[in-house]
């Protein structure tokens, strides 16, 4: 999957969140779940696009996308909470919980991938500055 395919993706799922939570009963503790569920799901595309579009170093992506997993995983919260709470039928919670856990299993994934080119990438600096230490030294000594 492409970046833009997933910046689509959280979108998507972002409206879809959206659209369910103006089903959920609207007295005041099912309305403040609703609105934390919603924070959480627009704030995945919000971190997810930032990761994307934003980043100044594959340091700020990885933070990026931690707060991508972080919201994912906070929507996925809230969806199993109104199921266990009998706020909502499992079957219309289950289609945006299974989008939010494929999610968290892709940035996660993608997290640890950019983790393990950021610790190649510094091995790789680590092995040039060795390389031109001891190119300086037998430099120095002839």
């Amino acid at each position: 999957m492409t970046p833009e395919e997933l910046k689509a993706r959280t979108k998507k799922f972002a409206v879809d969140v959206i659209q369910f939570a103006r089903t959920i009963p609207q007295d005041p503790i099912d309305r403040d779940i609703a609105s934390q569920l919603t924070d959480a799901a627009t704030s995945v595309a919000a971190h997810y696009r930032a990761a994307v579009c934003r980043a100044k170093s594959r340091a700020d992506f990885i933070n990026k996308l931690s707060g991508a997993i972080e919201e994912v995983d906070e929507s996925a919260l809230w969806l199993e909470i109104l199921a266990e709470a009998g706020i909502c039928a499992s079957s219309k919670t289950r289609p945006l919980w299974r989008e939010a856990d494929e999610l968290t299993r892709i940035f996660v994934r993608s997290r640890e991938t950019a983790r393990a080119k950021q610790k190649e990438a510094k091995q790789q600096a680590e092995k040039r500055k060795e390389s031109r230490i001891k190119n300086q030294q037998s430099t120095t000594n002839r």
